[in-house]
């Protein structure tokens, strides 16, 4: 036994992704007592500028919305009780087929091994007890997303650690629920069953699996009760007030966002424990 606290690190994207798919498990975690971690790998410049100015479009700064969406950032992490925050601060690549994919220095162009190794020195550092990422798709296709998955299982393979694994998913069940929520609000959401959209070319994600979203329940492997933490994660994306326009959920208000998103879900993909699934901790056999 030692006096190392029990920690989580989850590795997202860009800033807002912690809030999006992790926020419940954050903050349920942090007051518990846990040590949460959250590594974000880009600087997010590919998104909304100042007045919804949209990449590409004049007056809209990489730099700028990079620096304004690290302040956002950390005041989500405050919101949710996030112990440490680590940016690794690649470019951010945009959306597949975007000219930023190609860009000399974004996280897309980065060598695997690169970016592993600099995060497998954060893991070292924290010796995670649990690691949260995304699956191989990067859950709908996202180049960054992809890459940060790989920088996760590369960086768990460089360092002696045995941690619990997670890829965060969504249910089946799940993902028709929020399919009548958004076309409520005239919003659009890909379905389980739905045929992929042909993506522009260049397609980044050539070699990920295909952008089907989520999964169906019965192969969700851990389901995290996190309703009492809602109201943190409705604020903490609400933190992310320059990407508001493409923020859906903050459209619903937070008692219906509640009702849709008390539940966090994920995918175990390494146990050392043993411990029994279905599960409802992502710190089972742990404590």
């Amino acid at each position: 036994m030692t006096d190392r606290p029990l920690t989580l690190m989850a590795v997202h994207a860009h800033p807002d992704d912690e809030a999006t798919g992790t926020g419940g498990v954050l903050a349920r975690y942090a007051a518990e007592g846990i040590r949460t971690v959250l590594v974000t790998c880009t600087d997010g410049g590919c998104g909304d500028g100042p007045g919804g100015v949209k990449p590409g479009d004049p007056g809209h700064d990489p730099a700028a919305v990079a620096s304004m969406r690290r302040r956002e950032l950390e005041t989500s992490c405050e919101v949710l009780g996030v112990s440490d925050l680590e940016t690794l601060d690649y470019a951010d690549s945009g959306m597949i087929g975007w000219p930023s994919n190609e860009a000399p220095g974004s996280f897309w162009q980065t060598p695997v091994e690169k970016g592993a190794a600099r995060l497998a020195e954060l893991m070292r550092h924290y010796r995670p007890d649990v690691v949260v990422t995304y699956d191989e798709n990067g859950f709908y296709g996202h180049p960054d997303h992809i890459q940060a998955h790989r920088i996760t299982m590369a960086a768990l393979e460089m360092t002696e650690l045995t941690p619990k694994v997670y890829w965060t998913t969504m249910p089946h069940s799940m993902l028709r629920r929020f399919g009548e929520a958004m076309r409520e609000f005239h919003e659009d959401l890909p379905q389980p069953d739905a045929e992929p959209e042909r993506q522009p070319e260049p397609d980044p994600a050539e070699s990920a699996a295909p952008a089907e979203i989520g999964l169906p329940d019965d192969e969700v492997t851990t389901w995290v009760d996190t309703t009492a933490f809602s109201g943190q994660k409705f604020d903490a994306l609400a933190a992310h007030a320059s990407q508001g326009d493409n923020i859906f959920f903050l459209k619903m208000g937070k008692e219906r966002f509640g009702d849709l998103m008390g539940t966090e879900t994920f995918v175990r993909v390494q146990d050392p424990t043993g411990a029994a699934l279905p599960e409802k901790d992502l710190f089972a056999g742990l404590r």
